[in-house]
């Protein structure tokens, strides 16, 4: 299997974990987007940010990406949370031949998980609760017009890493 498998959705979404998962499951490589800029750029993305900026970000990203989008071998490959809403990311991932999958999950999951880890998030470390929904709402409302045009958009709520994995695959792999 020679194909790349995107996953894409919002922070917290289970874009790592579930893509480390599947890619064990599918016998394929498994990469992170945001791990490959940093290699690239030799720094963190919140450097990045810090010092480039968010434009001087996107671009390197989408240079990253266009790069593992033109990989020989197949590969499971978790998209940060903004990669399909800027530039041309989306048509760059499908002109490629890139199987996309928007990994979904209610507001009120994200909430709950984003909760639990955001200490581990500088974006939203700060946030009060109350905040932190609005923060999700309001970027869930912006990118949901990139999420949906996925090749698939598969609903994860509720289901265990195993079970999401399975719905993934079948997704990806017995479907047109």
């Amino acid at each position: 299997m020679s194909e790349i498998i995107a996953l894409l959705g919002y922070m917290g979404s289970g874009k790592s974990t579930l893509g480390k998962a599947l890619a064990t499951s599918l016998k394929l490589p498994f990469r992170d987007l945001d791990d490959q800029i940093e290699a690239h750029a030799g720094t963190s993305i919140k450097e990045l940010f810090a010092s480039g900026g968010e434009i001087a970000f996107r671009k390197l990203e989408t240079q990253v990406l266009t790069t593992e989008v033109q990989r020989e071998q197949g590969q499971v490959l978790a998209l940060g949370g903004g990669t399909p809403c800027y530039g041309q990311n989306l048509d760059i991932l499908h002109a490629a031949g890139v199987k996309t999958v928007y990994l979904k999950l209610s507001l009120v999951s994200l909430l709950e998980r984003l909760k639990r880890g955001r200490a581990k998030r500088p974006l939203i470390a700060h946030l009060t609760e109350e905040q932190l929904e609005e923060f999700i709402r309001k970027h869930l409302f912006e990118r949901q017009f990139y999420y949906n045009q996925a090749s698939y958009v598969v609903d994860v709520d509720g289901l265990t890493v195993e079970q999401a994995v399975e719905r993934v695959a079948r997704a990806c792999l017995y479907s047109k």
